[in-house]
């Protein structure tokens, strides 16, 4: 099978040769740049190669063709133009991150060093404007800066949270071009829906507005999920509006050279269970994600992709009714998600696309006979009969030892050999 068949079996629920594997696809998959660059020195030897950062806000590293091929990794992603700080993913200029790792970055990527030595990061490039993000000293990613104006009840308006557009002609040329530059890629391919991921805590915040207005402080945007839901509701539907239209436009210059939408990266669990009931997530979300979910499989032949970190055991049910094919990151690490029994239960219904490794324990603290015990495991559960893509419960993070992460890979090969 070419890595695009052995997607597309996958998602069918069809055995394919091998697992299918993704590193570096969306956002949600990836991995920090600093293990990205260390893994590759490690497997292809290039001392010398600077990884480009392609997502800031989270410092995920690209997984180039090289690697990608080295490492047997199946899956790409359709990038949208712009990044989580509102500048283009253009003009690449050398940077080096505080763990020394020298790497590539955006144009816009500007930054400042305050009093604390902490890294600032502005919108859009502009450092006219507030900084939007702050990487502690020593750290390796942004943690978004709250710009929250006070919150007058009577003039609450609905519009000022609706951050997303229509595509314009601008955004639909780079995602038909960034399409075609893959024709030739024998690779499964994802793509984000703007303005798909309702409520979603990493964009709630606006990283990219320099002076965003309506409920920005995370705190308050769950509060008024819960007492201001008509305020919420209006949200939603105006942003479901735009996510239709996009579809449609996306459909249209996109089409068949994609195979996944990753609709929504709103978190629905903790480690303990969801943090919001399943009346709730009726009321709130499901009729948004039925509609998105309905039309894209109307207009396209994409399968729909919901990402939600911590325990959704109670949901999941929801999220089959609401029309997801895949849920990612099957957080096997939180309560009651007990990979087993989740293929068991859900696999006829859902692609699970994730779960292959724990990164909060085993990749972070384990042993390398460990990792690749789990990785071994995991794919025997979650590969039988197909329906899984291989990948970490999320991102790589930044300090993960490269000892640790070559015996996933290893593990991997070895598993197609059993």
């Amino acid at each position: 099978m070419t890595s695009r068949q052995r997607l597309q079996a996958s998602l069918n629920h069809r055995a394919p040769d091998r697992v299918c594997v993704d590193f570096g696809s969306t956002a949600i998959t990836g991995m920090h740049a600093s293990a990205a660059s260390r893994l590759r020195r490690a497997v292809l030897g290039d001392d010398t190669y600077r990884v480009k950062v392609i997502e800031p806000f989270q410092m995920l590293g690209e997984i180039d063709n090289d690697l990608r091929e080295a490492l047997g990794i199946d899956v790409v992603g359709i990038p949208c133009r712009t990044t989580m700080f509102g500048f283009e993913n253009t003009g690449w200029k050398p940077f080096d991150l505080f763990d020394g790792t020298p790497v590539l970055v955006p144009e816009g990527f500007k930054t400042v060093s305050d009093t604390n030595g902490d890294l600032l990061i502005f919108p859009q490039g502009d450092t006219s404007a507030p900084p939007r993000g702050r990487m502690p000293r020593g750290g390796y990613f942004f943690d978004t800066i709250i710009i929250q104006e006070p919150i007058d009840e009577d003039r609450l308006n609905p519009a000022d949270n609706i951050d997303y557009d229509v595509l314009g002609e601008v955004d639909l040329e780079h995602y038909a071009r960034q399409a075609g530059l893959l024709a030739s890629v024998p690779c499964g391919r994802t793509i984000g829906i703007p303005g798909g991921s309702l409520g979603d805590i990493a964009f709630v915040p606006g990283a990219w507005l320099k002076h965003p207005k309506g409920i920005r402080d995370v705190e308050e945007w769950y509060v008024s999920t819960a007492l201001r839901q008509d305020y919420v509701l209006a949200i939603f539907e105006g942003q479901c509006r735009v996510a239709e239209q996009n579809i449609e436009l996306l459909a249209r210059s996109v089409g068949d050279m994609a195979d996944v939408a990753v609709v929504s990266g709103t978190d629905f669990g903790t480690q303990r269970g969801p943090f919001l009931s399943v009346d709730s997530y009726r009321r709130l979300f499901k009729p948004f994600h039925v509609r998105l979910n309905r039309l894209i499989h109307e207009k396209t032949n994409w399968k729909t992709f919901i990402h939600s970190c911590g325990c959704v055991l109670p949901l999941i049910p929801e999220f089959i009714e609401a029309g997801f094919d895949i849920l990612n990151p099957v957080q096997t690490s939180a309560e009651g998600m007990e990979a087993s029994e989740l293929k068991k239960e859900f696999g006829r219904h859902l692609v699970f696309w994730g779960g292959g490794v724990d990164t909060q324990h085993t990749m972070a603290r384990g042993t390398p006979q460990e990792v690749y015990r789990q990785v071994r495991e995991r794919i025997d559960i979650f590969n039988d009969g197909g329906g899984f893509v291989f990948n970490a419960i999320h991102n790589i993070q930044g300090n993960t030892p490269t000892e640790n992460i070559l015996p996933m890979f290893r593990a991997i090969g070895d598993s197609s050999k059993a």
